[in-house]
């Protein structure tokens, strides 16, 4: 019995150490946090969201992009719940800062490195993902390497940092050094019973790819600071002409 549990052992430290070399690492300086994503965890080695590593997030239309920015914003909103900070590349601000306020991220919390050429985005993510004081780095770009995203890896497994890479339109979907691949598109709001205006945000969230672990899809919307999973034989109710919340907020 002993060899047993001395083999055993053995075969849970080599798992680790092989999920640390491909981005998953349970060491962080950063405090644990619950993300409250539910059944999408499940999905994650270990089933808990990874930090300290880099998620690749894609999306084509101007629509997902919105849906996708304000999920990243609520991930972070969380991130930073018991401090931090994070940093926000772009070559061209689509984002709406006040409304990451909805999402819980602070507006002290956050600061946004507008790049004057697209070229620099990259030195600029790599810069931030080095820097161990941040939380997590956003960078919002069109194209990347696997070489290139090689590095940002590198960099986040010394520093722990999470990086959350969007892909705006690329004209490649090549694999990356990413621990994730996600593409997430706007659902109808949905309205609380006999209130009126907007709904909360609401979103088709896949997971494309997720190294040692299993890709899905679910439905969640954003309420009362919080992720919430929706059944997906849910049917929301809706008013003609309501948008979606994502587009609203993010």
């Amino acid at each position: 019995m002993e060899t047993i549990l001395e083999k055993s052992e053995i075969i849970r430290q080599l798992r680790e150490k092989i999920m640390g070399l491909e981005g998953f690492s349970k060491s962080s300086p950063h405090p644990f946090v619950s993300f409250g994503l539910g059944p999408l965890e499940a999905a994650f080695p270990g089933n808990v969201f990874p930090t300290g590593t880099i998620h690749e997030f894609i999306s084509q239309e101007s629509s997902s992009a919105a849906s996708t920015n304000g999920f990243i914003a609520g991930l972070l909103g969380l991130l930073t719940q018991r401090g931090g900070y994070c940093l926000w590349v772009s070559h061209r601000r689509s984002l709406f800062p006040h409304g990451l306020k909805y999402f819980g991220l602070a507006p002290d919390r956050l600061i946004f490195v507008d790049v004057p050429r697209k070229k620099d985005i990259l030195w600029v993510l790599e810069q931030g993902l080095k820097c161990p004081a941040l939380t997590a780095v956003v960078g919002e770009l069109q194209e990347l390497s696997f070489t290139e995203s090689q590095r940002l890896q590198l960099a986040v497994e010394r520093s722990k940092v999470t990086g959350f890479l969007h892909r705006c339109q690329p004209r490649q979907q090549h694999a990356l050094a990413c621990a994730t691949r996600w593409k997430i598109t706007p659902r109808q709001s949905e309205l609380e019973e006999g209130m009126p205006g907007l709904g909360h945000p609401s979103w088709r969230v896949e997971l494309l790819k997720v190294r040692n672990g299993r890709p899905g899809n679910w439905l969640f919307a954003w309420e009362n600071g919080r992720f919430r999973h929706l059944p997906s034989y849910q049917i929301p109710t809706i008013r003609p002409g309501i948008s979606t919340g994502s587009q609203r907020y993010a």
